[in-house]
């Protein structure tokens, strides 16, 4: 198989993952109401970075460059699927763009208003919350709105120890 024939099926597996996440959400929106589809889902997929954030861990609460690297290390396909850009690491604050997210594309291909493409976004930041406070990091994320650039600005600080 060729790199390009792995990168188009890695791809392909997050736009998966995306189209999933929607799917659960809108049959749980339409079995419960909005709020509790998107509390549901954070719920269990915070829970999911928990795990992944336990490689993190080491880095706590305070080591933003050793976290900063590790986490870059991880973006798959040398990191171009998220192409993050830190805007900021220092002893007090790591702030990164990610530029680019095939889980937003997905739901914008698939035709989901802007609206439910925003409200997607911020249901998947919980693996991010969930992996950068499981591994002992305090965090906030300002996901894709209409009209932003990039797609979710990530601020992780130190944690409480």
């Amino acid at each position: 198989m060729s790199d390009q024939e792995l990168r188009s099926q890695l791809y392909a597996a997050f736009k998966h993952r995306a189209m999933l996440y929607y799917l659960i959400f809108d049959e749980l929106r339409q079995a419960l109401d909005e709020t509790r589809a998107i509390e549901i889902l954070q719920r269990a997929i915070r829970r999911r970075g928990e795990v992944v954030g336990q490689k993190y861990a080491p880095f706590a609460p305070d080591n933003l460059t050793a976290l900063r690297d590790a986490f870059l290390a991880n973006i798959p396909d040398d990191g171009r699927m998220f192409s993050a850009r830190v805007d900021r690491c220092d002893g007090e604050h790591l702030d990164m763009t990610l530029q680019t997210c095939p889980l937003r594309d997905a739901w914008q291909e698939a035709g989901l208003s802007e609206r439910d493409v925003a409200t997607m976004c911020r249901i998947a930041a919980a693996i991010d919350e969930g992996t950068f406070v499981g591994a002992g990091f305090a965090f906030s994320a300002d996901t894709w709105q209409p009209g932003s650039e990039g797609c979710c600005h990530l601020h992780i600080r130190p944690g409480t120890g």
